[in-house]
């Protein structure tokens, strides 16, 4: 898997301008969620699976952050 070739989407705290994290979606039928920093996008690539990082959402919206 390249980092250049998925379509990446952002996360939603970052509206107002600031850098956070990005997702492939695309590769998550096949069982793996490629998650990497806004800034470096030529950098680390994170792979989780779908149910960790429905876990990651959920921890993100929650107040416990």
């Amino acid at each position: 898997m390249t980092t250049e070739s998925p379509r990446w989407i952002k996360s939603s705290y970052s509206e107002n301008g600031g850098a956070c994290v990005e997702w492939a979606p695309v590769f998550a039928s096949s069982g793996v969620v490629p998650v990497r920093d806004s800034k470096r996008v030529n950098g680390p690539v994170l792979l989780v699976s779908p149910s960790a990082f429905a876990g990651l959402v959920a921890l993100a919206r929650s107040s416990e952050l």
